[in-house]
């Protein structure tokens, strides 16, 4: 080991042997920082990515995968372009046309809005650190979504749940994950180099909207009046839209709770103290009708303490958490009709009423026993329940397959309405005063009244030819009183003025009969269907209308005290009765003649036909699958933007009625909807709708938004939608592009989820779900205050 005779030899081959090694690694050296070089030149155009969507819109498609295992990608086969698609088309979940979504079918949004909108959702660090991830490791991003696929349960995981995988059909966890939208040609780029990393990965199914002969029904931005004239022109006092004076803001939306007298029960139009505190006379209920103020609020309702999800129909029909309507003084008053008890943690139904103590369906029987040509779920299928209380006789009703509006005021009978649509129970914060209701006339098969404590016989009977408006000639009034089966003086006196009014207005007495088990009378009425009894009276009191008085226009205009003549000419409404239900629903009323437009442009029985088949596509081949909707948490629902009804009548076979509203600046075409055994109501969304907070369990919105932001304010427009949907209800949005990129950041700032969006030529839709979050600063309303 010592050093040898041999050192200084070695010594010289140590420096030749230094000389070579430093030569190869020089070598080496230069050949490493070519390879880098060439490596690092062929990443550039995805690290650019994060350079380029600073200074570009982004461009964001959410796609859904089909309901297939893991190994489902063994099944697909690839095109010719190497990508690769399902072999049945049948696995598609959006299907409102055939095809495949098109490169360019993408949703614009922009990034720094959707910072400043939802602070809680979206961190700019995170969204920075997964994009950079995303773009450089496309292997480790499949599979950290495979693995958070796999922590999904069964339930999401099964067709038959509705639900998509979250990673794919949520708006949230998409942004979160991805970390920002990628326009068209970044995607493409980012997908031709994870195509051959990521063969394990599901071909996804993808909503492709209208094309060809349906794209018009989509298009609603070119809907035309067509032979249909507004309810906004035949209503002459209609008031012009309310602007607001503040300009629309994009992001940076900043939400308060609402500070109110009401609270969480809070109703704009029906809670403005100080407007009812002006009032110069409160003698025709003038205090209980709408007195909106000038501009909507923009603030939040609070939740009631303790709220939870309710209760499913048809339990709900039965009982509802206390806590979610926490009011006792009605059950105080009329438990012991069995209209409400307390129980526990439950409000009860017996199923009771004033006049039918011992259960609705009885009652129910009982009036067809007097008169057997009612025909309930048949020859009637649309009723009017006036004065419904809490509408157990609409409840039960249902049984019969009959649709009820049941109608009550905000009055002394606490929360009377909101009961009835926690239960399930259409309802509506309407009484009958000083203007016509809102609906068109000759709609409603039955009206029915049963102890509604409104004075029809008074002031020539004014409120009672307001249900004279609203009956189909051949129609029954079912009126159970006092005065029908008891002798008192003053009950006797009414029974006689009664007579005298209805006999007078041609009304035949059809049946009067009296139920021994409630103790109680029904009378039963019907509206002629013809002239010849009008043209016979004596004296001409009531009145016949003026021929230029319009019995549809419904939006406030004040009561008439006269009757419209009824309807003979073959092809006019009202001219003889609908078809029997269900056959109403599907054909075209016989009075939408081949010579009138359609709203779509086509022959209006053509434009009927074709809306009715684009809504049973778009029903069963996309929302019942693909939006991730338990439906069976889904009961109360409004179409707010309704036409025909064509989305109300694909859901027709399901535990689900809607609510279809007309705006009352569209086509009337709410006479249609009632014609086919569905209802609705003429509304201007530029005010708060007659309804209690969280009534509704399913808000759809087919191009609403859109029209309403060119008119007043769509912040107040956003902020109804919040009042009225139920926390972890659904909104879906049918619109343009940039009205959907609006509105989802107003949703995103109120912490809602965004469930999926999609974009197509300019066209979009949009589906999230409310969360139970409410703002923490407080906006006091001081008109609501009192």
């Amino acid at each position: 080991m010592a050093p040898g005779k041999h050192s200084k030899v070695d010594g010289r081959k140590s420096t030749n042997n230094y000389c070579s090694t430093v030569t190869l690694v020089a070598f080496v050296a230069l050949c490493l920082v070519g390879v880098w070089m060439m490596t690092s030149s062929s990443v550039v155009p995805l690290q650019s990515l994060g350079t380029t969507q600073n200074n570009k819109n982004e461009v964001r498609t959410v796609i859904t995968k089909s309901y297939d295992t893991e190994d489902s990608n063994d099944e697909n086969s690839s095109n010719d372009d190497g990508t690769s698609t399902p072999d049945n088309s049948n696995s598609k979940q959006f299907e409102d046309n055939p095809g495949d979504l098109p490169e360019d079918a993408t949703k614009g949004d922009s990034s720094s809005q959707q910072d400043k909108s939802n602070p809680v959702n979206n961190s700019k660090e995170d969204t920075e650190i997964h994009q950079e991830e995303k773009v450089t490791n496309s292997e480790d991003a499949s599979t950290t979504k495979t693995a958070n696929e796999n922590e999904k349960g069964d339930a999401e995981s099964k067709p038959e749940d509705g639900e998509l995988k979250d990673e794919e059909t949520r708006g949230d966890g998409d942004r979160n994950n991805s970390g920002g939208q990628e326009n068209h040609e970044e995607g493409k780029e980012e997908k031709e180099v994870k195509q051959d990393r990521e063969d394990k990965v599901d071909a996804p199914s993808i909503e492709t909207l209208p094309a060809g002969a349906q794209s018009e029904l989509l298009s609603e931005t070119s809907v035309q009046n067509g032979s249909f004239s507004t309810q906004a022109t035949e209503s002459k006092n209609e008031k012009e839209g309310h602007k607001s004076p503040e300009p629309e803001k994009n992001n940076g939306y900043h939400w308060k709770l609402c500070n109110v007298t009401a609270g969480s029960d809070f109703i704009p139009c029906l809670d403005n103290l100080q407007a009812i505190k002006s009032l110069r006379s409160t003698k025709h209920y003038e205090h209980r009708e709408r007195h909106c103020p000038e501009n909507p609020p923009t603030c939040l309702v609070p939740l009631p303490e303790g709220y939870q999800r309710p209760i499913e129909w048809p339990t709900s029909r039965e009982k509802i958490w206390y806590h979610n309507v926490p009011h006792t003084k009605l059950a105080e008053l009329k438990g012991h009709q069995n209209w409400v008890k307390v129980t526990g943690e439950f409000l009860t139904f017996p199923g009771g009423g004033t006049q039918f103590k011992h259960g609705a369906l009885h009652y129910i029987d009982f009036i067809q026993e007097i008169v057997p040509e009612i025909g309930w779920g048949k020859r009637s299928r649309v009723i009017l329940d006036v004065g419904c209380g809490v509408a157990s006789f609409g409840g039960f009703l249902f049984d019969r397959d009959v649709l009820t509006m049941s109608l009550a005021p905000k009055d002394e009978h606490e929360a009377q309405v909101q009961f009835a649509l926690e239960r399930g129970i259409p309802a509506l914060s309407a009484v009958m005063g000083t203007q016509r209701l809102p609906f068109p006339g000759r709609v409603f098969d039955i009206v029915h009244c049963a102890r509604c404590r409104v004075p029809w016989h008074i002031e020539g009977g004014k409120l009672l030819l307001e249900l004279n408006r609203l009956l189909r000639p051949g129609g029954f009034f079912v009126w159970s009183a006092t005065p029908i089966y008891q002798k008192l003086p003053e009950d006797v006196g009414i029974w006689e003025a009664m007579t005298k009014l209805t006999k007078s207005m041609c009304w035949e007495v059809k049946g009067v009969g009296k139920d021994k088990i409630n103790k109680v009378g029904v009378a039963v009425y019907q509206k002629p269907m013809s002239n010849e009894c009008y043209e016979g009276r004596s004296q001409n009191e009531p009145p016949l209308c003026k021929e230029s008085d319009d019995p549809n226009a419904a939006w406030k205009v004040p009561l008439q005290a006269c009757m419209h003549e009824v309807p003979v000419a073959a092809p006019v409404r009202g001219s003889r009765w609908p078809e029997q239900w269900p056959s109403r629903v599907e054909k075209s009323p016989y009075w939408l003649l081949s010579s009138q437009v359609g709203v779509y442009g086509k022959a209006a029985p053509e434009d009927f036909t074709a809306d009715f088949e684009h809504w049973k596509r778009v029903v069963t081949k996309s929302y019942m699958n693909g939006l991730g909707i338990n439906w069976s948490t889904v009961r109360n629902v409004m179409d707010m933007r309704a036409i025909y009804g064509g989305f109300a009548a694909a859901l027709k076979d399901k535990n689900i009625w809607v609510m279809n509203v007309v705006s009352v600046d569209s086509p009337d075409t709410l006479p249609i909807i009632y014609e086919r055994g569905l209802f609705g109501i003429y509304h201007d969304w530029c005010e708060s709708f007659s309804t209690y907070p969280r009534s509704y369990d399913l808000l759809h919105a087919d191009h609403l938004f859109s029209k309403i932001k060119n008119k007043c304010n769509m912040t107040a427009l956003v902020a109804e939608v919040d009042r009225i949907l139920r926390p972890e209800g659904n909104l879906i949005v049918r619109d343009t592009v940039e009205t959907i990129n609006e509105v989802e950041n107003m949703l995103r700032s109120m912490n809602w989820e965004v469930r999926l969006t999609y974009s197509k030529d300019k066209e979009g839709l949009l589906c999230v779900q409310k969360s139970m979050w409410r703002p923490v600063e407080v906006e006091t309303i001081p008109y609501a205050v009192g």
